[in-house]
């Protein structure tokens, strides 16, 4: 747990990109539609995925990291990506081809 202006953020170690990743996720109680907000940085983007081909990138580690700690993420989470526009889990999960079972099945 971080706390940064009166905010509570819990910390999600996500390797794969870079080691020392993680995405910081916050509850948004009160919205009818969202219950949390996670800050994904340069793991999870919409539609997308951080890159693994950089120096410290690792593409098992990085889907380990899909497998856990982002499909644990609730449908009704909204993602807040380090680039490009925000998404909520649902979408990603149904869309993101990244997140598909046959590709973190076969790589």
């Amino acid at each position: 747990m971080v706390e940064a202006a009166g905010l509570a953020l819990r910390v999600i170690h996500a390797p794969g990109h870079r080691p020392g990743c993680v995405m910081f996720a916050l509850d948004y109680p009160g919205h009818p539609e969202i219950e949390s907000v996670v800050f994904s940085g340069d793991v999870l983007f919409a539609g997308s995925i951080g890159r693994t081909d950089l120096p410290g990138g690792d593409h098992h580690v990085m889907l380990d990291t899909l497998r856990g700690p982002v499909l644990g993420l609730s449908d009704a989470t909204a993602v807040l990506p380090g680039h490009g526009p925000q998404s909520v889990m649902a979408r990603e999960r149904a869309t993101n081809p990244y997140l598909q079972p046959d590709y973190l099945r076969t790589r």
